[in-house]
């Protein structure tokens, strides 16, 4: 069973310690190497506290060794109650620069709290000097944390890192997302309104336009995820990007289907057309926002393509 802190020897604390900043030096290695390419100067940043972190461990190490013997006790977070327990971050397939960021202040500031904690109960007056110089260190290391944006845009390089991360974002969410509302909105006005036109009935048009909704987003959810293993083009994981973008294609059709779930058809038809309109203007929207596109340029683009479509299905379903 996990022991609480108090019940630990003081060797048994130091080999808390030594575990903790072991852990510390391998997971600031793993950031610093998963960031490296994007985020140059934050992966420097990390190394340097790896390194630092390395340095506490061998310190503790050879002051275990002089107090309490060569024989370092297994002794892990994980093996004592209320001890810090970290999400693997950096396991994760995507990585973010900014949960990295959050990541590193929230590791240091529970590292500070560790060694104050136990240089308060400790007896040994040279075990107490260490933890205590090792917690005036973590000091600087949160501190360092929680200026890592400050020091960033400082020296030129945040503009950098937060246009990358942008270029990310954009790749890997908005690029399949957009690509799927476009898709889901344009395509179904077509089946939805010529349904609702042949049969003047709002049922039969929500059905067909339920069905048309949920089937293009199976589609373009499946031909996204198959286009691209992202290995080269840097546009993330392919079932991530298949997933954002079905289920944006569904939300695209299913917008203008919803309003034939009202009984009066000539309701249903007003509010449905004004949907498609507000639909349209997001497009436009994003397309302006993301992807540098002039937003008349958008609008005429998006505005054209979905007349056209909702012209055919009127014409269609009019026959």
């Amino acid at each position: 069973m996990p022991k609480s802190f108090s019940e630990l020897s003081p060797g048994e604390v130091l080999a808390l310690a030594i575990s903790l900043e072991e852990d510390d030096a391998r997971i600031y290695g793993d950031f610093a190497g998963r960031l490296r390419e994007k985020y140059p100067a934050t992966a420097k940043m990390l190394d340097a506290m790896r390194d630092e972190e390395r340095t506490h461990a061998a310190r503790l190490m050879e002051m275990h060794r002089q107090r309490y013997g060569d024989h370092i006790p297994f002794v892990r977070s994980q093996d004592v109650k209320g001890f810090l327990h970290r999400k693997p971050l950096w396991l994760s397939r995507t990585l973010g620069i900014k949960q990295v960021r959050e990541t590193v202040g929230v590791m240091e500031a529970e590292s500070l709290r560790f060694y104050q904690t136990a240089a308060a109960r400790t007896t040994d007056l040279q075990v107490r000097s260490l933890l205590d110089e090792l917690a005036a260190t973590e000091q600087i290391h949160e501190n360092m944390a929680a200026g890592m944006r400050e020091d960033l845009e400082a020296s030129g390089n945040q503009k950098t890192e937060d246009e990358a991360a942008r270029r990310l974002f954009v790749l890997q969410i908005i690029q399949p997302g957009l690509a799927g509302l476009m898709d889901g909105s344009v395509s179904t006005l077509a089946p939805v309104f010529a349904a609702a036109y042949a049969t003047k009935d709002s049922w039969d048009a929500f059905l067909v336009g339920m069905a048309a909704s949920i089937g293009a987003g199976i589609s373009m959810g499946f031909a996204e995820a198959l286009s691209d293993d992202g290995v080269l083009s840097g546009r993330g994981h392919p079932w991530a990007r298949g997933i954002v973008c079905g289920l944006m294609t569904t939300l695209g059709g299913v917008g203008h289907t919803l309003p034939f779930l009202i009984r009066d058809f000539h309701i249903a038809m007003i509010v449905a057309v004004t949907v498609v309109a507000i639909e349209l203007a997001i497009i436009s929207w994003i397309r302006h926002k993301y992807m540098d596109t002039p937003l008349l340029a958008a609008a005429f683009q998006v505005v054209v393509g979905g007349v056209l479509v909702f012209i055919t299905g009127i014409l269609i379903g009019s026959a």
